[in-house]
């Protein structure tokens, strides 16, 4: 089995509030239910086994766009959207944080009673993805998250993470049951984080002398090494930089939103009254769906979807998250009668936006003109009904800040 990478993230505190929570699960049903009717439930695994993709995931559902808590939330607004049609959509998300992840074994045997699949295979699958991180790589983080998706053809995701007290940071590890081969040698594609210095790493293939002379004599030390890769390191700061995001697709995909895609869009997705700001969440909701891997490697940019709930880029504009779910929730009901045209409709308008970026060249001000989107997001934001832990947004005159 390959783990397909992992990420550092910073640790922030901090509850979800209703009004977010809500719309998190609405718009992960939505986004998930879209995946599997385009592409199947063996690519939604895939996705959630790239740290990249899940990065980019959180972020479009309005969590901080760097923090911790993206793996917790999304993880939460999954279980809870998809486990009550887990027959329907063929999918069974299990475990989750704290006391939640012990229960994952339990969980999934009873997966196992209700689909056929060998659930003692998938609990022991579960216990030693956890071994791997928790005792085989040695980098000082302790998990305190593990969530298990597995589908009902067998094929599996874990997402779990862990914490590490004294740097306030934690990492994220992601695996995938595509390519099992073995759980103690090279499970991982990747690991990825800031460097803590040497790691012990017993599942390395250069560490496999080790494991023998291990079998063999138990008081014998691994002398191999694995070195990090493929890292995601999301920055401690809160405040969304032009160096955190790829200027030149959020560039074309906003002026996709704002000048082109109305007039050609607007007939065919059949909503009274849809506008740029909605068109720009539902382009850049529509990439998550049908993105390419590499589409990902700015995650930041997605928060420019629907804000961040710590108001980070900005606070989260609620009247368009509701319009972008309501919307996505029609593609996938009329694609589920056979009326594939609103959901090719979307599709497109993400194709639009990646081809606009071919001719498109950012400004030389990187910076000012990313602070300059950001203060307009932030000076309109009361209009679209904008929301933070810190209440909802006023208008500029009486905004304290």
């Amino acid at each position: 089995m390959k783990k397909s990478g992992s990420a550092d993230l910073p640790l922030y505190n901090g509850p979800i509030p209703a009004w977010l929570s809500d719309r998190m699960n609405a718009l992960s049903l939505g986004i998930t239910e879209a995946i599997l009717q385009e592409y199947g439930s063996d690519a939604f695994l895939r996705r959630l086994a790239d740290p990249f993709w899940f990065q980019s995931f959180g972020a479009v559902l309005g969590m901080d766009w760097n923090s911790s808590g993206v793996t917790t939330a999304v993880m939460a607004a999954l279980k809870r959207a998809i486990n009550p049609r887990s027959k329907e959509l063929g999918l069974y998300v299990c475990g989750g944080k704290g006391k939640s992840s012990l229960q994952t074994p339990t969980e999934l045997l009873a997966v196992g009673d209700k689909t056929g699949l060998d659930g003692q295979q998938l609990a022991y699958c579960s216990r030693l993805s956890a071994k791997v991180d928790n005792t085989a790589v040695q980098d000082g983080f302790q998990l305190y998250l593990h969530s298990f998706v597995v589908n009902d053809r067998g094929n599996w995701s874990v997402v779990q993470q862990g914490m590490k007290g004294d740097t306030a940071m934690a990492r994220r590890y992601h695996w995938h049951s595509g390519q099992l081969q073995s759980f103690v040698e090279e499970p991982h594609t990747a690991v990825c984080g800031i460097s803590q210095g040497t790691i012990l790493n017993l599942v390395a293939k250069e560490a496999k002398p080790s494991q023998e002379a291990m079998m063999q004599i138990v008081r014998e030390h691994p002398n191999k090494i694995l070195r990090e890769a493929n890292h995601l390191v999301m920055p401690t700061r809160k405040d969304v930089k032009a160096s955190d995001v790829d200027l030149k697709r959020l560039g074309a995909m906003l002026w996709v939103a704002q000048e082109k895609a109305p007039a050609d869009f607007e007939n065919l997705l059949m909503i009274q009254g849809m506008g740029p700001r909605t068109l720009q969440s539902l382009a850049l909701v529509s990439e998550v769906i049908h993105g390419t891997p590499s589409r990902f490697s700015d995650p930041a940019r997605f928060s420019f979807a629907h804000g961040g709930k710590g108001r980070r880029p900005y606070a989260v504009p609620t009247h368009v998250y509701d319009e972008t779910i309501s919307t996505l929730r029609t593609s996938v009901e009329k694609a589920r009668l056979g009326q594939s045209d609103k959901q090719q409709a979307l599709k497109k308008l993400s194709q639009m936006a990646q081809a606009a970026e071919q001719d498109f060249t950012p400004n030389a001000d990187a910076e000012g003109s990313l602070n300059q989107l950001i203060k307009t997001e932030k000076n309109e934001s009361w209009r679209y009904g904008g929301m933070s832990i810190h209440g909802p947004e006023q208008p500029p005159n009486v905004d304290a800040e």
